[in-house]
This record gives structure tokens, C-alpha cells and sequence, in this order.
């Protein structure tokens, strides 16, 4: 059999993990961000428009492959569990076990990578839309990053063009509204151009995905970084915002910073407190709010707004309430993976076996206990 190869980026959103990814660039236009390290030392590159259709037309080969493999092996044609397991077992190519991780979970979605693919030109763009359509048919929403200075250069009439081409959703990484806390971390972006990005996408109706980094400010910007934060989100009305707490990791700008005692990262419990002043600040018609990574300490934070911003306050709340100890056998055990929510507390037995690992660092010099969680945390990013 003819091996099929297509490229694939680093990363894509958790939201995305069922996606089947295309890349459209390679790496980040602007790479500068304190906080990230994902792109350092790479090369920005446009990829031609050529070349993404022939990893499409390998994606198609690869479907056409495993469809036959399916009829053969009695599946009629569909991806099951166990023909998953026979292809993991069988191909070593990763573009073969991608592609059928892909089709296992309906084969509907595609994310579109690197970091910003719409700088890409609009006509460029639509054509790789409507051929990506063209070649694989059950696809029904397709997705990319894209940077509010890029959306910003973007015309109303190019987001609808992409969008009649079949683009779904953007997703958008705000991280701060604060311009104070933006040109800190040397995002590239200013409030203003957030909220005429953000709104831009919305008039196209295109659907809206913002994301918030929790403790950007550090413990000087805080307060500012929640209210300007909120403040741009609640001008946009994005469809979603989705938390991803700060941790500073080795490798970045940021770390450096700190390093120098130039920036002082929050707590945990001041980084949930910093959350609830953001969601108090929140004026929004309906955003859902999405707790879904690993980062957040709080998974439950999740709802729609302002429907359920009580609700949501009230978790807060409840962590709040636990004498201290009891909170910080949480951070522990949400840490390690052990602990989704506040309800899993109320497994004694663990509870008492993550207590004795809290008392032993406790009982060690001040700051022990949280440079054990962000050693945890390193693993996670």
C-alpha cells in the first residue's frame, strides 16, 4: 500500500481533540508572547496553497484506505472500536491512526493550524475551504486560531466570504483586556483592537470562541486585569470563553521575568479569587463560560451567562468556605489528577493520604507547598 503523509502543527484547542487537523502555516507570525513557548526559535511559514491540497487529498486517500479496510474486515464501512484497534495495531504511519481516531468520532470536524491561518490572503483561504469540503464530505464544522491584529486588517466581507466557504468558529486568545497586562506579556494587541476584532466575527456571524488567562497580571495587575478583562468580553459577547489559569514555564520570557522578581505569579486561591471578580465584572447578553483544562483549579466553573452566574459564584463560594488545610488537599489532589471536584472531597480515604503529603510540606520552608504544585503543574504544558 502507498504510504500517505500529511503535516500536522504542535497543538490545537482542547475543545478540538476529536478534530481531524490540517495545517494551513507553520508556527506563529508574531511569537513574541512572555507567556508562551510553543513556537520559540521556529520560522513563521505560509504554507502554499498547492501543498495544503495535497495533504487533503492525502487525508481523502487515507479515508478511501480505511473505508476498504472497514468492508473487508466486515465493519461495513464504518470506523468501530475494534477496527480503531486493528489500524493502532497495524499501520505505524501517524497519519493512518489520526485519521481514524477522526472518523471513530463521526469524521464532522476540522481545526485549521498553526497560530493564525486567516493571515493567510481571503481568496487563498476560501480556496482551501471549498476544496477541504469538496474532497471529504461528512465534514460539518471547521475551526482555526486567529489573532485579534489579523482580525482587525480583516474586512466584514472577508469574514463572510470564509464563512460561506464553510468556516465555522474562530478561536481567539484574548488572554487580558488590559492594556497595562497586554504590553506586559508583549501580546501584539490593545483592548480596542480585542473588542473590534471580537465584534467583527460576531456581525459575520461566524461563531466565537475567547480565551482568558487567569493571573496574567501577576499579583500587581490583578484587580485591573479581571475588570478590563470583563470589560472586553462583555463588549464583544463572544458565543464562549474559555479559562487557562497562568503557569509560568520554563523556556519563556515570562519565567525570566520572574526569575528577576519583575513579575510576581497569583496563588492558587488568589487566582480563584481573581476568576470570581471577573465573572462578577461580566455584562454579557449569553456567553457560556468553560473550565476545561487542567489548569483551572476549579473544573465546575462552567456555565452559561448570565444565566448562571449565581450558580457558578456559588462554587467559588464553596471553595472559599473550606478551612485551609481542606483547600489545599484539593490543590493537591486536582494537581495530580486524583480530584475533578469540591464532591470529591468526601472520599475519605484519599483525602486522608493526600493530607499527610500537605503536612509533610507544610512542615518544610515557606513556599515549599507551591513549588510542589507548579512542579506538578510543569508536566502539564
Amino acid at each position: 500500500m502507498e504510504v500517505r503523509f500529511f503535516e500536522q502543527g504542535p497543538i490545537r484547542p482542547p475543545s478540538e481533540a476529536q478534530s481531524l487537523l490540517v495545517r494551513v502555516n507553520r508556527n506563529c507570525p508574531w511569537n513574541k508572547c512572555a507567556f508562551c513557548r510553543t513556537y520559540k526559535g521556529t520560522k513563521f511559514e505560509l504554507r502554499d496553497v498547492k501543498e495544503v491540497k495535497r495533504d487533503i487529498d492525502a487525508i481523502a486517500d487515507i479515508v478511501t484506505d480505511l473505508k476498504e479496510l472497514s468492508f473487508r474486515e466486515g465493519e461495513g464501512g464504518q470506523m468501530t472500536r475494534r477496527l480503531l484497534s486493528l489500524v493502532y495495531n497495524r499501520y505505524h504511519e501517524e497519519g493512518y491512526r489520526r485519521v481514524a481516531f477522526w472518523l471513530y468520532f463521526g469524521g464532522k470536524n476540522v481545526f485549521l493550524q498553526d497560530a493564525d491561518p486567516l493571515i493567510m490572503k481571503t481568496e487563498a483561504m476560501v480556496e482551501i475551504l471549498s476544496y477541504l469540503r469538496e474532497k471529504l464530505k461528512s465534514v460539518e464544522r471547521i475551526t482555526t486560531y486567529l489573532r485579534a491584529k489579523t482580525a482587525c486588517i480583516k474586512s466584514e466581507e472577508d469574514f463572510k466570504k470564509l464563512k460561506e466557504a464553510g468556516l465555522s468558529r474562530i478561536h481567539m486568545g484574548l488572554e487580558s483586556g488590559s492594556d497595562v497586562v497586554l504590553q506586559l506579556v508583549k501580546k501584539g494587541v490593545t483592548k480596542e483592537e480585542h473588542i473590534k476584532a471580537g465584534r467583527k466575527i460576531r456581525e459575520a456571524n461566524l461563531s466565537l470562541c475567547t480565551y482568558v488567562m487567569p493571573g496574567l497580571g501577576g499579583k500587581m495587575y490583578t484587580h485591573e486585569h479581571a475588570r478590563e478583562t470583563a470589560s472586553v468580553i462583555s463588549a464583544i459577547n463572544p458565543d464562549f470563553v474559555r479559562l487557562r489559569s497562568l503557569h509560568v514555564v520554563k523556556g519563556t520570557p515570562l519565567r525570566e521575568m520572574m526569575e528577576k522578581n519583575e513579575f510576581f505569579p497569583l496563588t492558587e486561591d488568589e487566582t480563584v479569587g481573581e476568576i470570581r471578580e471577573f465573572i462578577e465584572q461580566l455584562q454579557v447578553v449569553e456567553t457560556t463560560l468553560v473550565s476545561d483544562h487542567i489548569l483551572n483549579l476549579l473544573e465546575e466553573v462552567e456555565g452559561k451567562i448570565p444565566q448562571e452566574k449565581g450558580k457558578i459564584l456559588e462554587v467559588i463560594d464553596k471553595y472559599f468556605s473550606l478551612p485551609e488545610e481542606e483547600r489545599m488537599v484539593f490543590q493537591l489532589g486536582r494537581r495530580m489528577g486524583i480530584y475533578r471536584g469540591l464532591g470529591d472531597l468526601q472520599d475519605l480515604e484519599t483525602y486522608l493520604r493526600l493530607k499527610t503529603i500537605v503536612e509533610e510540606y507544610r512542615g518544610a520552608d515557606h513556599g515549599a507547598f507551591e513549588r510542589y504544585l507548579n512542579s506538578v503543574k510543569d508536566q502539564f504544558v
